[in-house]
């Protein structure tokens, strides 16, 4: 299985009144996670957009652990938990500077037209794409 990791340093405007970091950012992280994973298999978002495909999160999932605050160092691990040659299932593990995960999570992906938001199968509209998905899970 491929793990692709993105480093952040928490920035002010990410945290909350209470200190932390405001739960809606790590939705923003994920997206980065996502976007380095993608790159890491050769892939680019916008390469896709431009032939009017587009990939929006169908369902989300946030387990948090312990908080993480203004200048910690973190990591973002991402990886495909999931995938049918339709939809794809990111998971992601958000670990602190002392390696103590913080928040764990994923969240679901279909490739869609963008005018029509109708289903785009991977595998026949991005077969490399597909196959490197069948990779970097693991199940050759």
């Amino acid at each position: 299985m491929k793990i692709v990791e993105a480093n952040i340093k928490v920035r002010y405007q990410e945290t909350d009144q209470m200190g932390v970091v405001y739960h809606g950012n790590y939705l923003v992280w994920f997206e980065i996670g996502r976007t380095e994973f993608l790159e890491a298999l050769g892939f680019k978002y916008a390469e896709m957009e431009k032939e009017g495909i587009v990939s929006p999160v169908v369902d989300a999932n946030l387990q948090f652990k312990s908080p993480i605050r203004y200048g910690d160092d973190v990591v973002i691990k991402t990886w495909v938990d999931q995938y049918d040659g339709l939809k794809v299932v990111y998971a992601y593990e958000i670990v602190d500077g002392e390696g103590k995960t913080a928040v764990t999570g994923t969240t679901s992906h279909v490739c869609v037209k963008k005018d029509s938001f109708r289903p785009v199968s991977t595998r026949k509209k991005f077969p490399e794409l597909h196959q490197a998905y069948i990779q970097a899970k693991g199940d050759l």
